[in-house]
C-alpha cells in the first residue's frame, strides 16, 4: 500500500506539470490557489484504480474535491504560520521514496523506461510537490505534539467498534543475523587487475562512456555511459561519497572498493554539496567457498546464542543488515501475507524461541545468508483487549487525531476564503 501511495503522488507530481500546459476549467479557488477540472479528474481516476471502485461512483468526484479543498487550507495556513521545510528535507524524502520504487520495480532503469526520463529529472520535476506534502504534514504533526490516549479512552474504542475492526492476521516477530558472503582473494585480485586495465585504457584515450556500456554491472547508468546525474552529498555509499567529494572536475579516480564492487569513477561537475560523477562497476563476484564460509561463520554464531549469548548483541556486532542491525537484528512484526515464500519456508518448522539454520536470501540482484531468530508466532484471530492493546492503542490514537483533524479543517473553512465552481 505504502508503494502505490508513493507511486500515487509521484504521478500526480508529473500530471500537475502537463496541466499547467492546457487551458481548464477551474472547479475550486482556495485562498490564491485554483484546482482544475483536469486535477480533479486525475485525483478522480487514481482513487478509482488505488480503491478499486468506479471512477463513476455517485458522490466519489464530490468527495475527492473536498479533499483537495482541504489540502489547499493546509498548505494556505501553512504559510500563515510560517512553517518551513527545508531543502535537505525535501531530497531526503525524495531520495527515499525514488529508492521504494526502484525497490516495486527491480532496477533504476526500468523506473527511467516508466517514466521515460532519468531519476535526476524526476527528483527536478516531483520537487515541488513534495515540498507540498511535507508542509502538510509537518503542520498537521505539530498540532498533534503530546496527543495521546488513556486506557478508558482505548476500551472505550474497541467496545464502540470491536465488531469492524480488522481481524488480525497470522504474524511472526523475529530477529536475523544477515551476512554476505565474501569473495576469495583470487578472484578479487582478478576484478581488481580488469578495472586497472580498463582504467590505463581510459587514460590512454578511451572513451569512457563506450568502456560503461561494455563492462560496467550497473546497468541503471550503464546504458548512458555510466553517468550518475547530478546528486547531493549523502546518496552514496560512504567510500564511493567520500572520493567523488574529494575529486577535481574530470580527474579519473583509482578503483574504489564499496559493497557493490570496484568503481572507476570521473567526477564531471560539482556544484557546493552536489556532484556529477560517472562511473563503470566492476562487481567481485562470489564462489562456492564464499558461501560456505559464510555458512560456517553463521553455523558458529548460532551455537553461540543456543549457548546462552544474546542474539541482539551478536546481530548489533555481526550482522551486516544496515537497516536492522544497529536494533539487534530486529525485523518487526511481520504479517503472513508480507513475507516471501522462500522466507516462509524458513519460518514453516520453527517454533516460538527457536533459531533456524544458515538459509540464502536474496537481496536485489545480489544474495546472502541469514540466521533468523523467532520470538513469537501469533495465530489469525479477532482483535481483543487482551492480546492486541497496543494495535488498539494505535487505532484509538489514529481516530482521536482524525477527529481533533476534522474539527481543525472545519475552523479553517470559517477563516480562509474557498469557493467551488462546480
Amino acid at each position: 500500500m505504502k508503494k502505490n501511495v508513493i507511486l500515487m503522488l509521484l504521478m500526480m507530481a508529473c500530471t500537475g506539470m502537463v496541466a499547467q500546459t492546457v487551458l481548464d476549467r477551474v472547479v475550486a479557488v482556495v485562498d490564491r490557489e485554483i484546482i482544475t477540472e483536469s486535477d480533479l479528474n486525475y485525483a478522480v481516476q487514481m482513487m478509482a484504480v488505488q480503491s478499486k471502485v468506479d471512477p463513476d461512483t455517485p458522490g466519489l468526484k464530490d468527495r475527492i474535491l473536498d479533499g483537495l479543498i482541504n489540502e489547499k487550507l493546509i498548505l494556505a495556513q501553512a504559510i500563515e504560520d510560517s512553517v518551513i521545510v527545508t531543502d535537505e528535507e525535501v531530497a531526503d524524502r525524495l531520495d527515499r521514496q525514488i529508492k521504494l520504487l526502484v525497490q516495486q520495480y527491480g532496477s533504476e532503469q526500468r523506473l527511467e523506461e516508466l517514466y521515460n526520463m532519468p531519476i535526476s529529472r524526476m527528483k527536478r520535476d516531483f520537487r515541488e510537490e513534495i515540498r507540498k506534502q511535507l508542509l502538510i504534514q509537518k503542520i498537521r504533526q505539530t498540532r498533534e505534539v503530546g496527543l495521546t490516549v488513556s486506557r478508558r479512552e482505548v476500551e472505550a474504542f474497541f467496545e464502540t467498534n470491536r465488531d469492524s475492526l480488522p481481524t488480525v492476521p497470522q504474524e511472526f516477530e523475529m530477529s536475523h543475523i544477515f551476512v554476505k558472503p565474501k569473495p576469495d582473494s583470487a578472484s578479487e585480485k582478478s576484478v581488481y587487475s580488469l578495472a586497472l586495465s580498463i582504467l590505463d585504457s581510459i587514460r590512454a584515450g578511451g572513451d569512457f562512456a563506450d568502456f560503461a556500456k561494455r563492462y560496467s554491472s550497473d546497468v541503471g547508468s550503464a546504458v548512458h555511459g555510466g553517468d550518475l546525474g547530478s546528486v547531493r552529498r549523502g546518496s552514496f555509499v560512504k567510500e564511493f561519497e567520500e572520493v567523488v567529494f574529494s575529486m577535481k572536475e574530470n580527474e579519473l579516480s583509482k578503483p574504489v572498493k564499496t559493497q557493490f564492487g570496484y568503481h572507476i569513477i570521473q567526477l564531471l561537475e560539482r556544484r557546493g554539496e552536489s556532484v556529477h560523477p560517472r562511473h563503470i562497476l566492476f562487481p567481485i563476484k562470489q564462489t562456492s567457498l564464499s558461501d560456505d564460509t559464510t555458512m560456517a561463520e553463521l553455523k558458529r554464531l548460532r551455537d553461540r546464542v543456543l549457548h546462552g549469548e544474546d542474539f541482539g548483541v551478536l546481530a548489533r556486532k555481526y550482522s551486516e543488515d544496515p537497516e536492522s542491525k544497529d536494533i539487534g537484528g530486529d525485523l518487526g512484526r511481520i504479517p503472513a501475507d508480507q513475507i516471501e515464500p522462500s522466507f516462509m519456508e524458513v519460518l514453516k518448522p520453527l517454533k516460538s524461541g527457536d533459531i533456524s539454520q544458515p538459509a540464502k536470501v536474496p537481496v536485489g540482484s545480489s544474495y546472502g545468508y541469514h540466521i533468523v531468530y523467532l520470538r513469537t508466532a501469533t495465530k489469525e484471530h479477532p482483535m481483543n483487549l487482551a492480546d492486541d492493546y497496543r494495535r488498539l492503542e494505535q487505532f484509538a490514537l489514529q481516530f482521536k487525531s482524525n477527529g481533533k483533524h476534522q474539527i481543525w479543517l472545519e475552523e479553517l473553512r470559517k477563516t480562509i476564503y474557498w469557493e467551488k465552481k462546480l
